[in-house]
């Protein structure tokens, strides 16, 4: 039971930054207003995290196993969002802006695969 505390107390903290921190950076970068660059940081942000802390707790063996739910499952998982990215590369595909949509798509995939591998590499190295 202390497990699902631990990963709803970080889902909370990790949502909340991702509403504040995406809401902020869409309104900061106007030019692209169409295009949901506040979710597509967060996202890309979150993969570093992930493969950053990952890389800690696969070379390290820094955090304790409740320590690990709280920052992986609760915080990280709650900070990026599969179900926000999905419904917004939907909506840019139901008004035909098609290059934010394969911009979206594509670009939040590759980046994210390789933020999580950079993460993992800058530990592996330090």
């Amino acid at each position: 039971m202390t497990e699902l505390f631990y990963i709803g107390m970080g889902g909370f903290i990790g949502a909340v930054s991702r509403f504040l921190l995406g809401t902020y950076l869409q309104s900061k970068i106007s030019s692209l207003s169409q295009f949901p660059i506040g979710t597509f940081i967060v996202n890309i942000l979150g993969c570093l995290l992930i493969g950053i802390i990952g890389g800690l707790i696969e070379s390290k063996n820094l955090f304790t196993p409740q320590l690990r739910l709280f920052l992986l499952a609760g915080v990280l998982g709650g900070f990026t969002t599969f179900s926000t990215f999905a419904f917004e590369s939907f909506n840019l595909m139901s008004f035909e802006n098609f290059w934010y949509f394969f911009l979206n798509l594509v670009g939040q995939v590759i980046l994210g695969l390789f933020a999580v591998w950079l993460g993992i590499q800058l530990i592996r190295i330090s």
